[in-house]
């Protein structure tokens, strides 16, 4: 851990800055380590979307795919796997939100963040790292998941500038989310309801466009899927890179994410220091 002077928590100005930047690399250290030395949580994250993937492709998509707008039958499969491949990304970085609120719950059960509270060190750079890391292994989980759904035959058409932007907004969604599973990880009473807690999240793109248009659905749910914060982002996914109309998406998917982050990070601060403390 960094030496850090005594008055540290409460600088001010360029200096404390600094130091807060300084905590933060060295928290986003010690939890890329963590992940290194324990890769269980990580190959869940990977490998949970990647099945989900091959079964909904491989057993329900020649079905599934048949019945999209304007699909030949006979290409229903591939058609199918150009559809659902927004939505298990979405699922991908929804995912990595259960390996964050666990180790997250480690911490402040097993002690561990009331050690740092003790330290010369600043009390948001001890969450920021959690955020940081989380952020980094998900896009690490999305490279992968999306290699392999390149690999089964998923061809998307976009430019350099979609790739850019699509790519942006996953690091967007990712680190908005990071926050949210950092203050689900403080709120949790044990580990084990730290992980159940962003399951939440995981089957929340499967009630939006994910896996099937909302105009499918029963119009009860399809207000719930059209107005839930991972149908624009998906939607807005899908048209970066697929070519279809983005609309009033992509505003609405960097407002959501910005609101997630926002939430997430204030309630962290909130419950983070009165959680600490005893």
């Amino acid at each position: 851990m960094t030496t850090i002077n005594a008055a540290h928590p409460h600088a001010a100005g360029a200096g404390g800055k600094s130091h807060v930047v300084a905590d933060s690399i060295t928290m986003l250290r010690r939890n890329l380590l963590h992940m290194i030395r324990y890769p269980g949580l990580s190959v869940f994250t990977i490998m949970g979307p990647v099945v989900i993937l091959l079964l909904f492709v491989f057993v329900f998509g020649g079905t599934l795919g048949a019945g999209l707008p304007g699909v030949d039958p006979a290409g229903g499969r591939a058609a199918y796997l150009a559809y659902v491949m927004p939505g298990i990304l979405a699922i991908t970085i929804a995912g990595g939100a259960g390996g964050t609120a666990t180790t997250v719950s480690m911490d402040m059960t097993e002690g561990i963040t009331a050690r740092f509270r003790t330290m010369a060190i600043s009390r948001a750079s001890v969450l920021a790292g959690h955020v940081l890391g989380n952020t980094i292994q998900t896009l690490i989980a999305v490279a992968l998941v999306l290699g392999v759904g390149l690999t089964i035959g998923f061809r998307p058409n976009a430019g350099a500038i979609e790739w850019l932007a699509a790519a942006g907004l996953m690091v967007l969604i990712a680190y908005a989310i990071s926050w949210l599973a950092v203050a689900m990880g403080i709120q949790a009473k044990s580990v084990e309801t730290a992980s159940n807690l962003p399951l939440l999240l995981v089957i929340l793109p499967m009630l939006g466009s994910g896996f099937v248009p909302t105009d499918s659905m029963p119009a009860w749910m399809q207000g719930f899927a059209d107005y839930q914060p991972f149908t624009p982002i998906i939607e807005t996914i899908r048209g970066l890179l697929l070519g279809t109309p983005l609309g009033w998406n992509a505003a609405l998917a960097v407002g959501w994410c910005v609101v997630i982050a926002v939430a997430g990070y204030l309630w962290s601060m909130v419950i983070y220091e009165r959680k600490s403390v005893r």
